[in-house]
């Protein structure tokens, strides 16, 4: 995809590794359209990346940037997002769904109301908008969807079960999809961030706090885990990290299903894939702090 010809609507733009995307695309040469809840930090992320005003009189065309304040998860939003697009820009080449949020907690603990508002996010609502933009693409001829999901998709942890399951899901669909789109020159690849430092862990831990302070029986357990998380810091990449994998699965000739990021993750994807199930268990409760073995 040429850059100077691409038009890409960015999902959960507001900030960390949609910002950081946002940044890269539009220093690539891309048109964005930028869609989050927040209606104030995507003005200032615009004016951000286009300190000038437009001239008055332009059409809104002249602009290479469009924010969309959207609820993912609310279908008019979806609707209205993908039509001002199209009025803006009249194609959108590329799609990146990046939004989404973790629930922590231990199963037994964490209500089905949660859960189902977990998958609404991360993966129900990016289906519904990925249907939306497909008939699109389609009759263009092509098209780049990218998904973000997560090393969890592939590794699931103690009380991360509820997000690692929209993130697994997501793997599915993503590698169903892909098959389904190469007909029409629709490429799909699926991003697999690691530990990334974003506003990702302060807002799981607020979410998840009626949960962990209620832990009864779990929290000895989740303070080990609480331990874990603030060992993540130390590793984790920068949301920069993933925005390159995204630019390149947007313009690579041939771009892969999958790519992974910082180095960590691509660590544990590899361990995941060679190691015995149970010693790879054992690593990943030791990492979690979780005292006893694997089953």
């Amino acid at each position: 995809m040429k850059p100077q010809d691409g038009v890409i609507l960015i999902t959960g733009a507001s900030s960390g590794i949609g910002e950081a995307v946002s940044h890269r695309l539009f220093r690539a040469g891309f048109q964005v359209v930028l869609a989050a809840r927040r209606a104030e930090r995507l003005h200032l992320l615009k004016t951000e990346l286009e300190p000038a005003p437009v001239k008055s009189g332009s059409t809104a065309a002249s602009s290479r940037v469009l924010f969309v304040t959207t609820d993912i998860t609310v279908k008019d939003d979806r609707e209205r997002l993908v039509s001002e697009a199209m009025r803006a820009f009249g194609h959108i080449d590329g799609l990146v769904n990046n939004a989404g949020f973790g629930q922590r907690g231990p199963i037994e603990l964490v209500s089905v109301e949660s859960i189902r508002q977990n998958f609404e996010t991360n993966l129900f609502s990016l289906i519904a908008l990925t249907q939306l933009v497909i008939p699109i693409m389609r009759e263009q001829g092509r098209g780049r969807i990218v998904n973000v999901g997560s090393v969890a998709g592939r590794i699931a942890r103690p009380f991360s079960s509820v997000y690692d399951a929209t993130k697994h899901a997501l793997e599915a669909v993503t590698d169903g999809l892909r098959g389904e789109m190469s007909p029409f020159g629709i490429r799909v690849s699926l991003i697999q961030p690691g530990f990334i430092l974003t506003e990702f862990l302060e807002v799981a831990s607020r979410i998840s706090k009626p949960v962990i302070e209620h832990a009864g029986p779990y929290a000895p357990y989740l303070s080990g885990f609480a331990g874990m998380s603030e060992r993540a810091r130390r590793i984790a990449g920068q949301p920069d990290d993933i925005a390159q994998l995204v630019v390149r699965a947007l313009t690579d000739e041939r771009p892969r299903f999958r790519y992974a990021a910082p180095l960590h993750a691509r660590l544990f994807l590899m361990m995941k894939r060679f190691l015995p199930e149970r010693l790879f268990e054992e690593v990943v409760l030791r990492q979690l702090g979780l005292k006893g073995r694997a089953r």
